[in-house]
């Protein structure tokens, strides 16, 4: 064999060498194929495993909402502070709340100008619905004031209640402040000229300066507008205070006034329920009596107390007016259900105030002793009752006859209801 035959043979030998150890290397450094799930790395503690390595992995708290603003407490209706205001009150308080009397009737005082002491001591033991003003009590503005606002102090400081503060001030005949030399405030004029006129915005206009003095003066409620319609001119005792002789025109000033009197922020009263323009004597002296059946009165007298209603008049003044033909008997209808709770609540559905024409006057005295007084305008539907000839004789004679059960304090609280109702509107609360 050749030299060149031998390096041959050598380099083929050495190439197959090469191959099969470079095989060997790679059976030898092949990993078993893999039969279990590798083991979790050991700890550095002698190979124990941690146990938290193994449990699953907590949840993240769930973050804590932020607590949301209070809600604002809910505001009582005008009915739930009505409801809550006259539960407060005693059956004595209660009571006193359904008169509407003069200063001089608590105090026994000959003329109140003033209220201090006095006036403070007889609100807290008879803390009245109201306290009405004649011109004689009336000097001047700042007197005036001064003396209202002092008496309303006092009204809280009793019951927690406002006064009804009252007045009769139609204009013209009558007016208490309008003309008064005490006061720098002119005398409306008749009513009996304004519905001449025919201008409802002018009769409208004539209630809200009305209305606006009176507000000035720390008056709440005026006794107006009259609301009779007027007979025959010349023998009518109304025949100045009655806007006229027509019922529709009688029943639109009427209707402008009352819108007045609500624009200047004070009550106003319709009167004298169911009429009594047209009919002979004065109520003041004794009785009064129409003839006229109950249709006959809805087709004339009635027409302006409904246009009232219907303008949202808050009360009516019931007069003591004798309709035995319209409602039975010959019983005035300030005193008479068939004149107050039948008709006024019940056919025209007046909800408002109802108060009773002074009970001082003589055509009550026939029917009923003073300590009756308050006792029949009750019964008869009347929420008020004004000047009873003797106060504290007409207020005992409710609270014995709720004592008796001849009138049940449920009847009381409904006048006392409507009552507080109006005042805490009036007030704004």
């Amino acid at each position: 064999m050749s030299l060149m035959e031998r390096g041959t043979m050598r380099k083929k030998a050495a190439a197959a060498a090469l191959a099969l150890m470079m095989l060997c290397c790679a059976a030898g450094c092949s990993a078993p194929a893999a039969t279990d799930a590798p083991e979790s790395p050991e700890s550095e503690f002698g190979g124990v495993r941690d146990e938290r390595e193994s449990q699953p992995a907590e949840p993240a708290p769930t973050p804590t909402p932020a607590p949301s603003a209070p809600k604002p407490a809910a505001v009582p209706t005008l009915d739930e502070r009505t409801a809550e205001n006259a539960a407060s009150l005693t059956l004595e308080q209660k009571v006193a709340q359904l008169f509407v009397v003069t200063p001089e009737a608590i105090t026994g005082v000959d003329t109140a100008t003033q209220a201090g002491s006095a006036t403070q001591q007889a609100l807290a033991a008879y803390p009245v619905g109201g306290l009405v003003y004649f011109q004689k009590n009336l000097l001047s503005a700042d007197q005036t004031r001064e003396m209202i606002a002092n008496s309303q102090a006092f009204a809280q400081g009793a019951c927690g209640l406002p006064l009804f503060v009252g007045v009769d001030e139609e204009g013209g005949t009558v007016s208490r402040i309008g003309g008064n030399p005490g006061f720098d405030i002119p005398n409306e004029g008749n009513m009996a000229d304004v519905g001449a006129a025919g201008d409802t915005a002018q009769a409208k206009a004539v209630a809200a300066r009305i209305g606006g003095y009176l507000s000035d003066l720390g008056f709440n409620l005026d006794f107006a507008p009259d609301s009779d319609v007027c007979g025959d001119p010349s023998t009518d005792v109304m025949a100045l205070r009655s806007f006229g002789t027509d019922p529709a025109i009688v029943g639109s000033m009427v209707s402008a006034q009352v819108e007045g009197f609500a624009e200047a922020g004070v009550l106003c009263s319709a009167k004298h329920f169911p009429g009594i323009g047209g009919v002979m004597g004065d109520s003041h002296e004794g009785a009064i009596v129409s003839e006229k059946t109950l249709d006959e009165l809805r087709d004339w007298e009635l027409a302006p107390f409904k246009a009232a209603i219907d303008a949202g008049v808050p009360m009516v003044m019931v007069g003591h007016l004798t309709a035995p033909n319209a409602f039975g008997s010959d019983v005035p209808a300030s005193l008479n259900p068939a004149a107050v709770t039948d008709l006024l609540r019940g056919e025209l559905g007046f909800q408002g105030l109802v108060i009773a024409d002074s009970l001082s006057m003589g055509a009550v005295g026939d029917f009923c002793t003073p300590n009756q007084a308050g006792v029949a305008a009750l019964e008869a539907g009347a929420d008020l009752v004004l000047m009873p000839e003797d106060f504290a004789a007409a207020y005992q004679g409710v609270l014995d006859a709720v004592s008796e059960g001849s009138l049940s304090e449920e009847r009381i609280d409904q006048s006392v209801l409507r009552i507080v109702k109006a005042k805490l509107a009036l007030a704004g609360e």
